[in-house]
């Protein structure tokens, strides 16, 4: 009687572990196209008060600025490359831009 439905419980986690691969490797696809076409955060480091971010697509980017635990602490839509940074510390921060459906992260440093 076991053998009946040992077959068959064999097949459906074959089919889990396949199928569950498979979306890995669509995830992995998918991040890596994700990228906004030459993105670029300059000055970085900073030690003024505006920072610019452009890309070659020049759209408008949404703008969040996360401290070291993880709380944002800045949020900004940038029409223009202009981003003000003067309420920030001194300290290493995380930038993340979203640019149309692509969004990129990147690592700010601020010494004032």
């Amino acid at each position: 009687m076991t053998k009946k439905y040992l077959k068959p419980i064999v097949y459906l986690l074959f089919l889990i572990i396949f199928s569950n691969a498979k979306s890995q490797e669509v995830l992995q696809s998918e991040k890596q196209t994700d990228t906004i076409d030459g993105l670029s955060i300059y000055p970085n480091p900073t030690s003024g008060d505006k920072i610019y971010i452009t890309s070659n697509k020049g759209l408008t980017k949404q703008v969040k600025i996360y401290d070291v635990l993880g709380e944002r602490v800045l949020f900004k839509v940038l029409v223009g490359g202009e981003l003000d940074v003067t309420t920030l510390n001194s300290g290493v921060y995380y930038v993340e831009i979203t640019e149309h459906e692509n969004s990129e992260s990147v690592k700010l440093i601020v010494r004032k």
